[in-house]
């Protein structure tokens, strides 16, 4: 890795490089909120955003995703390439960018999903630090900075960006479509300023040193009664995570009987037939047990495996419950006992 300085006005002049030979998407303002989507115009980025309202994991794991087209006399399988056109995906938060490479432990490694790792082959990935909001917690998972994952990642400065550059794509792209300077000890020093005045952002800290050792305790703690009153089962704090990746197959017929079509569709744990098998039978029946194995996968699950938590602490899940179940006051009713 190596870095460079470039003034804050050829920002422009970055992206519509970009647009020559790539789709660029990143952050754009929907209302009062930001999604990402294509940019046709680089006034259109959004690079002081808070959050999106989903994640970029939509952009490599669709919440509907056509798989195969086949044949139904003879169950013959008639289209399954995978196409994925060279893309940069501009201005993505250190969370969603460690929450990409968590992603990539269930879609890279046991078994190589093709349409997954197909996208992400096809992708660039540019990232940009970010100012805190009052749902963010990623700083108690080590979240709120990127060391690898992006190919070029930008710290603003005010008037120039401070440029980490992690692979030899990003490097060139960089040197074809703008022109940066070496650093200089000034802009080291303001980087760490900035870096350190942004840590100070962050809400009261949650303590999550201890949690997997707490969840092994609370086990049956009247928590997750507690909480399952509340739940909606809606899934929204699902379908807003940039880790949960849970989906259901569904086969469509055309209308003419012959042929159809096999998809993948995003799933929810919170659903209640969610784990629901034959005869009817439910593993998970009630609102509490579904709640409770949710934090359980992300929180002690997950880690057992790949050493580390399925959550980044980027507060989707937060904003997005109608319950206002939160992992921050989830985490604190289990320590204290209950809630307050």
């Amino acid at each position: 890795m190596f870095f460079r300085v470039m003034e804050s006005s050829r920002l422009p002049d970055l992206v519509r490089g970009f647009a020559q030979d790539h789709e660029v998407i990143g952050p754009v303002a929907k209302d009062d909120r930001f999604v990402f989507a294509t940019i046709d115009d680089p006034a259109e980025l959004r690079l002081d955003y808070d959050t999106t309202l989903l994640p970029p994991k939509k952009l490599f794991f669709p919440a509907e995703d056509q798989l195969m087209r086949f044949r139904v006399a003879d169950n013959e399988v008639l289209d399954d390439e995978v196409f994925a056109a060279p893309r940069v995906l501009f201005g993505v938060h250190p969370c969603d960018i460690n929450a990409l490479l968590l992603m990539d432990n269930i879609f890279l490694k046991d078994y190589v999903d093709p349409y997954y790792k197909a996208r992400r082959d096809a992708t660039l990935i540019v990232g940009i630090s970010c100012v805190p909001s009052e749902e963010c917690f990623c700083n108690a998972w080590g979240t709120d900075e990127a060391h690898w994952g992006f190919d070029i990642f930008l710290t603003d400065l005010g008037d120039r960006y401070f440029i980490s550059v992690r692979s030899v794509k990003g490097a060139e792209l960089l040197d074809d479509f703008v022109e940066t300077r070496e650093i200089t000890d000034a802009d080291t020093a303001d980087f760490q300023r900035v870096t350190a005045e942004r840590k100070e952002m962050f809400a009261e800290d949650l303590d999550t040193s201890q949690l997997p050792l707490l969840l092994d305790a609370k086990f049956d703690s009247p928590v997750w009664d507690a909480l399952g009153e509340r739940c909606l089962s809606c899934g929204a704090c699902s379908m807003v995570c940039p880790t949960c990746y849970c989906f259901d197959v569904r086969d469509d017929l055309a209308p003419d009987q012959k042929t159809g079509t096999r998809s993948r569709l995003w799933d929810s744990c919170q659903f209640s037939e969610f784990s629901a098998v034959a005869h009817g039978q439910n593993f998970r029946d009630s609102r509490a047990s579904r709640v409770k194995y949710r934090y359980y996968h992300k929180q002690w699950g997950y880690l057992s495996k790949f050493e580390r938590v399925l959550c980044v602490g980027c507060g989707r899940c937060a904003r997005a419950c109608a319950a206002n179940i939160t992992p921050r006051e989830v985490v604190s009713a289990l320590a204290k006992g209950g809630f307050e």
